[in-house]
This record gives structure tokens, sequence and C-alpha cells, in this order.
């Protein structure tokens, strides 16, 4: 049918009522007019379903405790619009798939080689959680932009995801995994990336945790850019037991010139970096318009620093490690191991650390 229909599991075997509180609603079809029945259950299941052009499923404000489960083939029609396209969020809400599905986010219908200046291409997913929240087993592909977007999430795991746009190289941008920004309490694990740009980006938040994820094709483990918003901070970060490979930057730190805030308490601890193409360590208080400009500025100082154990290679012209910063203090470089070039212009690192 080319309409949604809402089912409760029940009155797919013969019986009971649409929109069972306790039931399992299933929303099918191209239209979004049952989603708000939908919202009223706690057992939501989202199967074969295409979010119409333009539009938001919008799944915010469930009730406490709802388990939404992506089933099927899940997917969107193209309009050029900033999205996102899924927005998920409420207190202990578990966000799942079941076996063999897959959200599609058909993004060669977006990629054209070239940024989003515009805001054409959608963001795909975003969540707002609290409390003891789960986001697992999700199977995502080829997103136009930006896969998750975790914002105003205080309380959030978020583990054994696929993220899939190895369609996208050479032609996809922007296609960062994981964005945070205004969190607190996030746990991102186990996971998988393919992407095109930041496996993660935390632009502000505080007790983030990134453990044991695989990033491949992109541009690393980021920490920024911090300052976008005067006071913006980022706090109490820990990277740990990831890889990253084939990507242009490995472990980054990155803040705004002129930029407001600080940067304290980060670590990046036994990651592996291979076949890193930039930087495979890269600290910069110098970001602008997306580029850098050589001359750092120190209203967002970077405190707190602990890099140790981290292990791998630059390859080709790429460089193990560049830091241009100001009023950075109390880094701790111990037992990193990497191979590569030595970039001639780093400044600003205290405590005798050079590049």
């Amino acid at each position: 049918m080319l309409f949604s229909t809402l089912v409760s599991t029940a009155a797919l075997i013969g019986g009971a009522t649409a929109a069972t509180v306790n039931g399992a609603c299933v929303l099918t079809g191209n239209n979004l007019n049952k989603v708000a029945e939908v919202k009223k259950c706690t057992n939501i299941v989202i199967k074969d379903f295409t979010v119409p052009a333009g539009k938001a499923l919008d799944l915010y404000g469930l009730r406490d405790g709802t388990t939404v489960t992506f089933a099927g083939k899940v997917t969107m029609d193209y309009a050029k619009w900033a999205g996102p396209v899924f927005l998920l969020g409420g207190k202990d809400i578990t966000v799942t798939g079941a076996p063999n599905h897959v959200l599609e986010g058909n993004g060669q219908k977006w990629w054209n080689g070239a940024g989003d200046p515009k805001n054409e291409k959608p963001k795909f997913m975003r969540f707002k959680m609290t409390g003891k929240s789960v986001v697992e087993k999700l199977n995502v592909h080829n997103t136009p932009k930006m896969a998750f977007s975790v914002n105003n999430c205080h309380g959030l795991t978020v583990r054994n995801n696929v993220f899939d746009n190895r369609a996208g190289d050479g032609k996809a941008k922007n296609t960062d995994a994981f964005d945070v920004g205004s969190s607190t309490n996030i746990l991102i694990q186990n996971n998988k990336i393919w992407n095109q740009d930041d496996c993660l980006a935390v632009n502000s938040g505080s007790g983030v945790r990134f453990l044991n994820n695989f990033c491949s094709g992109g541009h690393g483990i980021s920490i920024g850019s911090v300052g976008h918003n005067k006071g913006d901070s980022v706090t109490d970060f820990l990277a740990q037991d990831n890889q990253v490979v084939e990507s242009d930057n490995g472990l980054r730190i990155k803040t705004f010139v002129g930029a407001v805030g600080k940067v304290d308490n980060i670590k990046f601890i036994n990651n592996k970096l291979k076949n890193i193409r930039k930087f495979a360590i890269v600290i910069e208080g110098d970001y602008h318009a997306g580029t850098t400009t050589g001359t750092p500025t120190g209203g967002c100082p970077i405190t707190n620093l602990e890099m140790r154990g981290n292990t791998g290679n630059a390859v080709g012209k790429g460089s193990k490690l560049k830091i241009l910063v100001k009023n950075a203090s109390k880094w701790t470089f111990a037992n990193n191991n990497i191979a590569g070039n030595t970039f001639p212009g780093c400044s600003g690192a205290p405590n005798g650390i050079k590049c």
C-alpha cells in the first residue's frame, strides 16, 4: 500500500486493536499521518518505511522506556533540505535494529563531490535522550551527510552499530559518523564506521567516552571544532582502544580562532592508527572557515591532555604530530610510537613536548 498502516502485533495475527499501549505498534508504508498514534506505544516497529521527501519521522517525546525497532528497509525520498530525517528522543529509550534490516540513506542522490553551504543535504538521525537510553545494532548505509547527531543527551550508550558509507568515497562530503554537542555521560562503543569525515566530533559536552570503535576512510577522532559558540567546552573526554585506518587524520583537537571556552581533561589512550594521510596526531588552535590560519589564539586553552600508548604510522607526506596552540598547559605524552614525517612548524606545546 502507498499509505501508512498502524497495527498492533496481535492485529497482525487476527485480533486486538491498533496502538495498544503495551503492544508492538508497526509503522509501514510512506505516510506520516499515523506517527502520533505510534508514539502512544512503548514498543514501536518501523518496518519497510519510506520517509516522504523533505519530511522528518519525528519520534521525539516518546513514552519513558519505549523500544523502537527498525526492520526491513527503512529509507527516505529525495529532497534538498537540512534534515534530520529521523528524530528520536525520550527517557530510558532503546533504539535497535532487527536482523537483516537496513537504514538506507540513498546518499547517491545527493553526493556531488562538494560541501553543503546551503544545507541542501539532510542530516540523517538525531538523538535527544536521557536516563539509561541505548542505541544499538543499527545498520546504516549511504547517508547524504552526517549520520548520528547526539544533541542535548544526558546518559546515552551508542554501541554495536555499523555505518557504511564506502559507496561515497570520492563523492560524499561532511559524512561525520557521530557529532556530539551539549551532552553529558555519553558512551560510544564497539561501532564500525566507513565514511569521509570525522568518525567522532565532540563540539561541546562532558563525560564522553569513545571506546573500541573502528574508523576507516574519514578524518579520525576529533575534539572540535570547539568554540563555535562563546563559552563552549569539552571536558572529561576519553578515547581508548580505537582503530583509525586509511584516514586523513588519526587523533585531533581543534579550536576556533578567537574562541572563548575550554578543552580540559582529555585522554587518548592505546589507540591504533594505520596509514594516516595527513597527521596522525594534530592539536591546533587556529581553525577558521574550514581551514587553518597558522596563528593560534588562546581563549580556548587545551589543558590536562594525556596522550599515552598510541601507535601507528603516517604515510606519504603525512606527519606523525602537529601542534600549533596557545596557552596550553599540563600535557602528558608517554609511550606513543608513531612513524612518519616530522612537522616543522610546531609551537605552543607545554612541558617540553616536541614534534
